[in-house]
């Protein structure tokens, strides 16, 4: 799943999102709410918050490596490490 805004875009592996474990994990990490979870528990992305994205690197602390992406569209497209 991806979504972007203005200058912030996030990539989730699929299987990363369907599972409710992880997506738990992921919404409680994010200081501006940039995750959410549906009725089943699956992750949602909030796009209205992408931009308020503070490069914390939570969300990929609370992730294996590689399934969560944030890429600095306002960098050409580089992806944060």
């Amino acid at each position: 799943m991806r979504a972007e805004a203005t200058f912030i875009a996030v990539e989730v592996d699929d299987a990363i999102a369907a599972d409710p474990e992880t997506a738990r994990r992921l919404t409680e990490a994010c200081p501006v709410d940039i995750y959410a979870q549906d009725g089943d528990g699956r992750l949602e992305l909030v796009e209205s918050n992408l931009d308020e994205c503070v490069l914390c690197r939570l969300c990929l602390d609370a992730t294996p490596s590689g399934a969560v992406k944030v890429i600095k569209l306002y960098d050409g497209g580089a992806v944060l490490a």
